[in-house]
């Protein structure tokens, strides 16, 4: 695994579960790669660090995972299967193994250099951590500022104070070579260098900054501790705004490409610097094309308009300079829409960068032959999703292409599924098993608790008195120990947790810091590692329910995290040890949707050795892709759906269902079963939910009405025929967004402008003479789609902007179809007599199939009717429910390209499933006191898992314990208490209530 960031480090994790030993390298100290400079993440806001933290402990922790820091991969030779790599280790100065991450050292230093994890905005000393969560939780020496490096007898104070003698000088870079069946390149990316644009003044004028720089600005644990302030004079800034496309969408200097993500990161840092500021803050974006095509992006540039105020100026800024009032401001002289000049002053300006392939991974890919891009980004070969044309060298995250945190962690979990194909006949040969110590028997024993409160730099720390919650907790009944940790999350608290347990004699422990749905089982592991059942442990969310919600009232924050702590400690006290149930797995899947989602995931799956049944509701495989014609980079799709159906039909691993329907589920991970409409029942062990999508079908434009008006589908089927409605074409009027981003839709549909512009350029192919009108209302051709939107206007294909209020009119004309629209720069009316008018119809759900399934399966769906990932960041193909997964357009508008790569991406995850050889079920379920039971039968009724029945004979209640989900729903029904939940009974909730 060639870089660790989030993609590795996914790609590693998924890898490791499967059943395979897997090494991790990274060029820097620690693991993480950007992830951890940012602030929050969008769509959802999200803590970055708070989210990214426990896969950074998992990562550490994980026995199959070798993570190799500081290193760089000199050279890759071999073939699949028997790769020889060859990594240069450089020296750190410092034994990883033996620092404690105390940073005595850091704090004897003399030397300061700028901090290149801050942008430089504050400095770090010699010997560092690269940031406070780091794993390794290990500080390193950078030898070109080392005095002692420089000159022995120069220094040498950090050796006086490391008690752990972890620091050596003298340690000299190593030379390994490792032997590997695949390598996945997940190298990240560059930001563009922001100086080469002169007239931003980036460089000259301290006060505009870099998106990066911003990004730490905000951040709690950056140089100014999340306050927002200007460099140059720490003043507090009262209007910011943010300039697009810096380094992207330039052909100037040949990056002509879309960097795809800044569009968003720009809106949420405005959003952000609103929540972060006492004052009314000016924000606002300088922008040419809102391109905010992804999962939810639509309603967050909604709300940033018209919830939070954010500003948005549709223009092309000509330059940056100092105002001239001596008060430091910029001075933004931009192009409006209409041609006139404006100018505008801010206290700051952000710009928000496009990202580029790293030089070094560029020269690499060059030794290994691998096919690049004109820009240097390695494009995975069309239809693969993550491979490339070296056999066993597969792709994941930026390097091939500018994309987002969910993309960047699908393409890893691929990645991780392709590269298991290839590898599935050793799996299991190299893996070690983790063994934890005897669990110790706490029952009978005096509570002695243990509280750990966070910080979570100022996340926390900032609005709640986080000494005063632990003097408090030291106070509670039953606690013998309580502490606070500037990041509970991390590395070393995890260590110093099971300190305190040995030290103290710990049998209880509560954590105080973020939301248990993404930190509970990372501390529950802390536990088992301690010698605890998992079980003893209980955590308070002072961060959602405290810091976040009360942010402007600390006391009221401080005296509610208190009352958060206080019921935490009470119902602690009650917690007792919950065995864990071991059931047999199932290692069959079942596919449901013969898409091509479906039928990748099929296939993959078969490959890796897994029985697969494949459930397609119509009589023909192929699903939407059977009415397309031609890829996005001219592929020929009837003839790649034809071979992919010829090898689903013809694999011994995958029995093929059409024209029947799953009726009925029961059964949970491991063990579910699956009736069909012709009554067939199929068990299987996973599921992986691929049933696509359809194309909107209009009732406006006149659609249905009149023959000139088409959907981009059905245009496309007479373009393939070379019909002469097309070929005889004078005029050819495109309409963007038919169904997406209005009131009942307020999603874009991700592929529509691309794909126009796709037929834009294939009707000037079929007939060069036609006249080809666009009528958008932002151009969303991300990434490198936008060399095709370049191509078109080159060729002449004339694009109108309308705006939503004003959207154009279609009206029967004499030969066809008379559009109207009114020119955005000219500001009259346009009218065209097009001959055929294509719409771009949305991508619409299922909402029947989709519907039925969640109730089957437990799994959410959104308000569109798609189905809700787990979480919508780092776990883009799960559900909430174990061993259920979701791929294709059933997840969201998408491409053919990115359908193929999350199909993988679903099977990389459900593999960590399938490869157990049993499923070990958590044991938080319902339990019956049979003495008080009246076997009326309400807990059956209610429960939603369908665990419960009432035993006939015994006339009492019996829970299937590994069918249970522990929600509860049967305990609030039953009037005579005779039903409970272990972890949450009737006592301890009362515990709860009676300590509050």
């Amino acid at each position: 695994m060639l870089g660790a960031g989030i993609a590795g480090i996914q790609a590693s994790l998924d890898l490791a579960e499967s059943g395979y030993y897997v090494y991790l390298v990274d060029k820097t100290p620690a693991i993480g790669g950007t992830m951890p400079m940012l602030d929050k993440t969008f769509p959802t806001n999200d803590c970055s660090m708070c989210i990214l933290s426990p896969k950074l402990v998992d990562c550490g922790r994980h026995l199959n995972v070798n993570t190799i820091t500081n290193a760089e991969v000199l050279d890759i030779q071999g073939d699949p299967g028997n790769f020889k790599v060859t990594i240069n280790k450089k020296a750190r100065f410092v034994d990883p193994d033996k620092c404690t991450g105390c940073g005595s050292c850091a704090e004897e230093c003399p030397v300061k250099v700028p901090d290149d994890f801050n942008q430089g905005l504050s400095p770090r000393k010699a010997i560092y951590k690269l940031y406070a969560q780091a794993y390794p939780n290990a500080y390193a020496i950078d030898p070109t500022k080392c005095l002692k490096i420089k000159k022995p007898k120069a220094c040498g104070k950090c050796l006086k104070v490391c008690q752990a003698e972890a620091i050596n000088h003298e340690m000299q870079d190593e030379t390994v070579q490792i032997d590997v069946g695949s390598v996945i390149l997940c190298p990240g990316f560059e930001k563009f260098d922001a100086g080469q644009l002169a007239y931003y003044g980036y460089g000259k004028h301290p006060n505009v900054l870099t998106s990066l720089e911003f990004e730490r600005i905000l951040s709690a644990s950056g140089p100014f501790g999340g306050h927002i302030q200007r460099p140059s004079d720490a003043k507090e800034p009262q209007k910011i705004a943010w300039i697009q496309c810096v380094g992207s969408r330039n052909c100037r200097i040949e990056n002509g490409y879309c960097s795809s993500v800044c569009c968003m990161y720009a809106i949420k840092e405005a959003v952000i610097a609103k929540e972060h500021s006492h004052y009314p803050l000016d924000t606002a974006i300088f922008f040419m094309d809102m391109r905010t095509y992804g999962k939810d992006f639509e309603k967050y540039y909604d709300r940033a308009k018209l919830e939070n105020g954010v500003r948005f100026i549709r223009s092309r800024v000509y330059d940056i300079t100092e105002a001239d009032d001596g008060s430091g401001n910029c001075r933004i002289r931009y192009s409006n829409e209409d041609g006139t000049i404006s100018y505008e002053d801010f206290d700051l300006v952000v710009l928000s960068l496009g990202l580029e392939p790293n030089p070094e991974i560029v020269e690499l890919a060059g030794k290994l032959g691998l096919d690049l891009n004109k820009f240097n980004f390695c494009e995975p070969a069309a239809l693969t999703g993550v491979g490339t044309n070296k056999p066993g060298i597969y792709v994941a995250g930026a390097f091939s292409g500018p994309r987002d945190i969910p993309e960047t962690v699908m393409q890893a979990s691929a990645a991780a599924a392709a590269s298991a194909a290839n590898l599935a006949s050793v799996r299991g040969s190299l893996t070690k098993v983790k063994e934890y110590p005897a669990e110790k028997d706490v029952a009978g024993e005096i509570v002695r608790a243990g509280v750990f409160i966070c910080h979570c730099g100022i996340n926390i720390g900032s609005v709640v008195n986080v000494p005063e919650v632990v003097a408090y907790a030291k106070t509670l009944p039953g606690v013998a120990f309580a502490d606070e940790k500037m990041y509970a999350c991390s590395q070393d608290t995890s260590a110093q947790i099971k300190e305190a347990i040995e030290q103290y004699g710990l049998n209880r422990i509560i954590v105080a810091s973020c939301s248990p749905r993404t930190h509970e089982p990372m501390f529950q592991e802390t536990l088992r590692e301690a010698g605890l059942n998992a079980n003893l442990f209980e955590m308070a969310n002072i961060r959602d329910q405290c810091s976040w919600v009360h942010m402007h009232e600390p006391e009221k924050a401080t005296a509610k995290a208190k009352d958060l702590v206080k019921m935490a400690v009470y119902k602690a006290a009650l917690l007792e040890p919950i065995a864990s149930v071991s059931l047999d797995m199932n290692h069959d899947a079942l596919v449901i949707g013969g898409g091509v989602a479906g039928m990748t995931a099929a296939t993959n799956l078969s490959q890796q050795g897994y029985q697969v049944c494949l459930v397609e509701k119509t009589t023909a495989l192929g699903g939407i892709t059977n009415s397309l014609r031609f890829g996005m980079r001219g592929e020929d799709l009837p003839q790649f759906v034809g071979e992919l159906i010829d090898q689903v039909n013809n694999d011994a691993n995958i029995k093929v269902y059409t024209g029947v329907e799953i009726t009925d589920v029961h059964g949970f991970v491991g063990n579910f079963e699956s009736t069909l409409s012709n009554g067939e029942v199929i068990k299987h062990g996973v599921t992986i939910i691929a049933t696509g999508a359809e194309e909107y079908k209009p009732t406006e434009y006149l659609y249905g009405q009149n023959d000139s008006v088409m959907t981009l589908l059905e245009l496309e089927g007479l373009m393939a025929v070379k019909d002469s409605k097309v070929t005889g074409a004078k005029n050819v009027v495109f309409i963007q967004c038919v169904g997406s981003r209005d009131a009942e839709r307020p999603y874009c549909s991700r592929i529509c402008c691309t794909k126009s512009v796709k037929q834009a350029l294939k009707v000037k192919e079929l007939n060069p003479d036609a006249n080809v009108f666009i009528l958008y209302r932002d151009i969303r051709t991300y990434g490198f789609y936008e060399e095709m939107y370049r191509e078109a206007r080159n060729k002449g294909v004339i694009f109108i902007r309308y705006a939503v209020e004003n959207k154009p009119v279609v009206e029967a004309g004499a030969n066809g179809a008379k559009v109207t629209v009114t020119d955005h720069v000219l500001g009259v009316p346009v009218e065209i007599d097009a001959d055929v008018v294509g719409l771009a119809a949305a991508i619409v759900a299922d909402r029947d199939t989709n519907g039925k399934l969640s109730q089957f399966y437990k799994v959410p769906l959104n308000q569109e009717g798609f189905f809700l990932e787990a979480h919508m960041k780092l776990r883009p193909v799960d559900f909430g429910t174990d061993g259920v997964f979701m791929c294709g357009l059933s997840h969201g508008p998408k491409n053919l390209e990115e359908n193929i790569a999350q199909a993988k991406a679903a099977v990389g995850r459900a593999c960590t499933v399938l490869a157990k050889q049993s499923i070990s079920v958590e044991g938080k379920s319902a339990f019956v006191n049979e003495k008080k039971c009246a076997g009326c039968g309400d807990c059956e009724a209610v429960c939603p898992a369908k665990a419960v029945q009432v035993d006939e004979t015994k006339k009492v209640a019996v829970v299937n314990e590994a069918l249970c989900k522990g929600c509860g729903a049967c305990a609030s029904t039953c009037r005579c208490g005779a039903i409970n939940v272990k972890g949450c009974t009737n006592q301890q909730i009362m515990a709860m209530i009676n300590a509050l």
